[in-house]
């Protein structure tokens, strides 16, 4: 795998290779409670690192805690080069509804959460993930985040579903390592979900690229675009490969500020996720596909 620097200009950089994995499949369904396959999903998280992954997605508000002490379960104590980021800024009704969490005591509950149960003393990359339209301004909350930062409870802080405008306003108000949002092949921008609106990767990208944050796109295979399914499948199979694999591959040579995380809760899936990053595709595949 190709790798990428989070927080290149920091005191801190942290070098990971350029394909990770999100958590968020390894809960029960609706991203609450249990797995389906407790060891299975144990065994998911160590042939992940084993494969060379060591870029790893999770938040508290998966399961509940549920990713957060499978991870701990499986790999603590961790490979010295093994980055966990963690999301912080909503949490989950006992309906498991998904609501904000944020005002600046909930970011701090919800960080020594993530510290106790990845048994961390330091989370090396937090996520800010904004959640609507909430009470609390966007500069509180990073204030938040900041103030937690220079504790040492967090060594980098990044934002996660932004639109561009927040972004920049983010940027003026301290340094945002990475930028978590939805981007796939097929779904690029903004769409409605049971929490809100989810923003995609379109209109961030070259931001991103411009100020050299990684871009970790939580994608989707939802045919938002005319065709996409069509032309996706097409190239897959000159490359012999499922659709799945292209949409990583394309979000691969799109851009090299890039970081996919798919995630998967079967073993065999995950494999095929890691064959996606040998996958060349042409200039000529990249132009069709668009």
């Amino acid at each position: 795998m190709s790798t990428i620097t989070i927080a290149q200009h920091s005191a801190h950089p942290l070098t990971v290779n350029r394909l990770g994995y999100g958590t968020m499949r390894l809960t029960g369904p609706e991203i609450w409670g249990e797995p389906a396959d407790r060891p299975q999903a144990l065994a998911i998280l160590k042939k992940a690192v084993e494969s060379g992954v060591n870029f790893l997605d999770t938040a508290d508000y998966y399961g509940e805690d549920v990713t957060n002490r499978l991870i701990a379960e499986a790999l603590h104590p961790y490979p010295a080069d093994l980055v966990i980021c963690t999301k912080v800024g909503a949490t989950r009704r006992p309906d498991k509804s998904w609501v904000s969490f944020n005002p600046p005591e909930n970011l701090r509950t919800s960080i020594d959460n993530n510290l106790r149960t990845l048994k961390r003393e330091q989370i090396q990359l937090v996520h800010l993930r904004l959640m609507g339209h909430g009470a609390v301004p966007l500069e509180e909350q990073l204030g938040a985040m900041f103030e937690l930062q220079r504790e040492g409870k967090i060594l980098h802080v990044g934002l996660s579903n932004v639109n561009r405008a927040e972004l920049e306003a983010g940027l003026k108000l301290g340094e945002i390592a990475t930028v978590e949002n939805m981007y796939g092949y097929a779904q690029r921008t903004s769409l409605s979900a049971p929490y809100g609106e989810t923003r995609g990767g379109e209109e961030v990208l070259p931001l991103c690229e411009q100020h050299g944050i990684p871009l970790i796109p939580f994608f989707s295979l939802v045919h938002g675009l005319p065709n996409a399914g069509n032309k996706l499948a097409e190239i897959a199979r000159k490359h012999h490969a499922t659709e799945a694999q292209l949409n990583i591959a394309w979000l691969l040579h799109k851009s090299p500020w890039i970081l996919p995380i798919p995630g998967t809760s079967s073993l065999a899936h995950l494999e095929e996720n890691l064959k996606a990053a040998d996958i060349k595709l042409s200039a000529e595949d990249m132009a069709y596909l668009g």
